[in-house]
């Protein structure tokens, strides 16, 4: 470890936070503490009503479980630390604090990716072959989906990481965001950076591209049989199993293609920090929300628990 500190040159970070006044600090970590909290409660509520409610001990659920406990994981990394340095004024981490948050980062965010389309998947088999459902989507491919989608966000992470490490930082230890991002990370390097460069490209094809794609082929597999049902009952129900996940889908890839693919104004470090405010804080709050109010299943279970409570008073 001493040989990475002494060829990155610095022991600790300064992260620059939002790009919000002084005196507007207390009302935003307010803002964001209800936000992180909410996050948390309500993602746990999904995993609780998952796993008490024996109706939805099913491959669809098991996927939310996961990406419930996933999101609640990915918003920790970012979440407490702003606040803190909010609450505190402090603005430092230090130099291990912010390899491990980026790995971290990183890690969780690609979790969220493939259990995403896992889900995908999911709906297309239920969708398009559902006489063979229970055979192709077993509980051994859930679990296996799942443990790859692990295995491959930790080795994904694991080599951003180290390729991190042996970085050098003597231009400086500015970071203009809120958390220590990987683009933030290699353009404040005074290390050449073209590795890096490249496998983000390949590891971001591999890890954010692909899965897209996936995703909507799978929906367009799915869109294709909506149209060929001839009853409205058919569609309509279609439908409703898919509209949760296809809005968590366009709330989460939509911030994704804001941030890479829409042309930047002047001051694009504003920019990428609204965004990453966007997708670290916002979409994992709004996910339970999504699935509660769209989801007849989960809206059931919330009222069978709590009539039982209310019944046992």
């Amino acid at each position: 470890m001493r040989s990475t500190r002494n060829q990155s040159s610095t022991s600790e970070f300064i992260l620059l936070g939002l790009p919000i006044k002084p005196e507007d600090q207390g009302m935003y970590s307010a803002l964001f503490l209800v936000m992180y909290l909410t996050t948390v409660l309500g993602n746990l509520l999904i995993i609780l009503l998952i796993r008490l409610d024996s109706h939805l001990h099913t491959p669809m659920y098991f996927f939310l479980s996961h990406l419930a406990f996933t999101d609640i994981s990915f918003s920790s990394v970012t979440v407490p630390k702003m606040l803190m340095n909010m609450l505190t004024h402090s603005q430092s981490i230090s130099y291990a604090g912010c390899i491990s948050q980026a790995y971290f980062f990183l890690m969780f965010g690609a979790i969220d990716n493939f259990i995403l389309t896992s889900m995908a998947y999911d709906r297309y088999v239920a969708i398009c072959h559902p006489l063979h459902y229970n055979r192709i989507i077993s509980q051994s491919v859930c679990i296996l989906l799942v443990i790859a989608s692990w295995f491959l966000s930790f080795s994904g992470a694991l080599v951003h990481t180290i390729l991190l490490a042996h970085l050098s930082f003597f231009k400086g230890n500015i970071l203009h965001h809120f958390f220590c991002d990987l683009s933030a990370l290699i353009k404040l390097s005074s290390s050449d950076t073209s590795i890096n460069e490249l496998v983000i490209l390949i590891v971001g094809s591999l890890f954010i591209t692909m899965p897209f794609m996936c995703i909507m082929v799978s929906y367009g597999h799915i869109g294709a049989t909506i149209l060929k049902t001839p009853s409205f009952k058919g569609i309509f129900k279609a439908l409703s199993t898919c509209g949760s996940h296809l809005s968590v889908v366009s709330l989460y890839y939509g911030t994704i293609i804001g941030l890479y693919f829409v042309p930047s104004s002047n001051n694009t470090n504003n920019k990428d920090v609204s965004v990453a405010v966007m997708y670290t804080v916002v979409t994992p709050m709004l996910n339970p929300f999504i699935y509660s109010l769209r989801n007849q299943d989960m809206k059931g279970a919330l009222r069978n628990i709590l009539s039982r409570r209310v019944c046992s008073q």
